[in-house]
């Protein structure tokens, strides 16, 4: 019994604005913010309930430890001696983007019909560049069954952000499906994240049918415009393409492959006259789950800075009535994620699997979902001041709340890592 399950990482205690991701045109301009850990995390655990009512598989991923002090020692230094820039790269909370963990493919894609999952290198930021042991030991540890294969990241210099620049399109989610692997040359005055080499290495280490393996180019437009992920542009699930007009350097040629290898495809692409790039990324239209339901229906999740937006509500409000293959939209309330550069998508990580080759422990139902509110609750800072992440009080609570949660969840093998 295969099915989508998305695993949405737990937004940790030690979320802050501290603007560290130059192209990130929300995280840049809200540096400064006072953050609001305590209400981030529930705003996650909220969207999650949502998806469980909506009749979805839902799982988590883990706060890491932070600040990050074997990574600092690596650097020959503590947190509490460090420079101010080092302290805020090792407190950094960016795990929760679960979309940036690894990119995946299902057993039905697969040579040897395991499920595949390759850890991101995160390599082009500095304060994500050490995120990976600790994701690749949860990956390991939740997907240790012989069904699936997890695999180390890519070496550097060759940057890899996971399933953010990767999509999958299939008849449905059991069935043979197309990987598209999205990869940036140039974007004006910010960093392309995805090199193509890696996502090459990604496509052979994961054993996938060259014929049915697409790799694409973002374009320069829109990584320039603020798109540093694919996600930001466009996104796939089952035979639905949604993306804007302007998110591949080449469309055409990847729209022709596309319904080549997969006829029954159904792209739904949003012009640039109706939605700008400019409202897409700052509503994070298309940084949306796009979801499957029970009903076989297919459902937009946005955030509600999708609604607010004029021209976004219109374009969605008049796809809905026209009888498009998006029949569903669902709003949901993650703004405090949105303030620091991540959408709905972001915090999700997709895994087609048969729930029972999974560690119970990652997966979630309402009761679970209320344990974990709990320690949130009780534990997560209420805010945090961008000017007060050296303070030893504040690093002492996050260390400590984040040890309550795993102690809670039964999952201390994770403690130091």
């Amino acid at each position: 019994m295969l099915v989508e399950i998305n695993f949405d990482g737990i937004i940790g205690p030690s979320h802050n604005y501290a603007g560290l991701s130059p192209g990130n045109l929300a995280a840049t301009r809200n540096r400064g913010l006072t953050a609001h850990p305590r209400a981030a995390a529930l705003q996650g655990i909220a969207k999650m309930r949502a998806n469980l009512r909506l009749g979805l598989a839902q799982g988590v991923l883990l706060p890491h430890a932070r600040p990050d002090r074997r990574w600092l020692a690596s650097l020959a230094t503590d947190y509490s001696a460090t420079a101010p820039h080092l302290q805020a790269q090792a407190m950094s909370a960016s795990a929760m983007w679960a979309a940036n963990a690894a990119t995946v493919s299902p057993a039905p894609d697969t040579a040897d019909g395991r499920c595949h999952l390759t850890v991101a290198n995160l390599v082009t930021m500095p304060h994500r560049s050490h995120e990976w042991p600790g994701t690749l030991a949860q990956l390991r540890l939740a997907f240790a069954d012989t069904a699936f294969a997890v695999h180390a990241p890519v070496p550097a210099p060759f940057g890899d952000e996971g399933a953010a620049n990767h999509m999958r399109l299939a008849a449905a989610h059991d069935a043979p499906g197309i990987e598209v692997f999205v990869y940036g040359i140039g974007g004006g005055p910010f960093p392309a994240r995805q090199h193509p080499d890696a996502s090459y290495a990604v496509a052979r280490g994961h054993r996938l049918d060259p014929a049915r393996t697409l790799f694409v180019q973002q374009s320069e437009e829109a990584i320039a415009a603020g798109a540093f992920h694919n996600d930001v542009v466009a996104v796939a699930n089952g035979r639905v393409l949604f993306a804007h007009e302007h998110a591949f350097a080449d469309k055409e040629r990847f729209y022709a492959d596309l319904r080549a290898t997969l006829p029954e495809v159904e792209i739904v692409e949003v012009p640039a006259d109706q939605v700008s790039l400019g409202d897409a990324i700052a509503s994070y239209l298309f940084n949306a789950q796009l979801v499957t339901l029970p009903s076989g229906e297919t459902a937009l999740i946005v955030p509600e800075e999708a609604r607010e937006t004029p021209s976004v509500r219109a374009w969605l409000e008049a796809h809905v009535a026209g009888n498009g293959p998006i029949r569903h939209v669902e709003v949901v309330d993650v703004r405090q994620s949105m303030a620091n550069g991540g959408g709905p998508a972001c915090l999700r990580l997709r895994v087609v699997a048969d729930p029972a080759t999974i560690d119970s422990r990652f997966l979630v139902d309402e009761a679970r979902l209320d344990l974990i509110a709990s320690v949130v609750e009780a534990h997560w800072p209420e805010a945090i001041d961008a000017d007060a992440i050296g303070d030893p009080a504040l690093v002492t609570r996050i260390e400590s709340a984040r040890r309550a949660l795993l102690e809670t969840l039964g999952t201390v093998e994770l403690i130091d890592r």
